[in-house]
Formats: C-alpha cells, sequence, structure tokens
C-alpha cells in the first residue's frame, strides 16, 4: 500500500514538472490550452465538495434517546465534587426494643 502512494504522488510531480516546463521554459504549451481543463477540474471539484441542493443526501434526523442525552448533558456538567455521598436509603426503625447488649461493639 506505501508503494502504490509513492508511486502516485512520484507521477503527480512529473506530471506537474512537464506543465511547468511546457508553460514557462519550453513554452510547447499554449496558455489557452492549459486554462479549459484546469477550469473544468477546478468547477468539478466545487460542485463535489459543495454540492447543488438538489443533489446533497439529507441525513435522516433521529430522535435521540433519552440515555444518549443523559450522556450529553453529563460531558457538558463540569464534574461537581461532593464530599460526601447522597445514598437514596434512610434506616426504619423497627418495632423491637433497643437492647445494648445485642449491638455489636463495633458498629
Amino acid at each position: 500500500m506505501k508503494k502504490q502512494g509513492i508511486m502516485f504522488w512520484v507521477i503527480v510531480l512529473l506530471v506537474a514538472f512537464y506543465i511547468i516546463d511546457g508553460l514557462f521554459i519550453s513554452h510547447q504549451i499554449a496558455w489557452g490550452s492549459i486554462i479549459v481543463p484546469f477550469a473544468v477540474v477546478g468547477i468539478v471539484i466545487l460542485l463535489y465538495k459543495y454540492p447543488p441542493r438538489k443533489y446533497r443526501k439529507t441525513q435522516p434526523r433521529i430522535k435521540p434517546s433519552a440515555r444518549t442525552m443523559a450522556k450529553v448533558a453529563a460531558e457538558r456538567k463540569p464534574a461537581r465534587t461532593e464530599k460526601r455521598k447522597a445514598y437514596p436509603f434512610q434506616v426504619i426503625e423497627g418495632q423491637k426494643g433497643k437492647n445494648d447488649d445485642d449491638l455489636p461493639k463495633y458498629h
């Protein structure tokens, strides 16, 4: 694959050298004969890069899921640093009486 890329650029450089040599040094190529192909190539490149609205591919509008929106929102928000976590539960006292003997030594 690397050799093919090198060969491509060698060919491009040789063609560019031939065009420059023909235009400026040996005057074998007339300016009128080189302007038209360059104009056509330029127009094709512009149309390829910026196609008319009629021929543009329209991407379907997909509504992002709630999970995706949560990810995006989390990435936009700076991370909060809390000293303590807020747990979503709390201790509910039972109906039994507390006995100090049953409590573990280290709680």
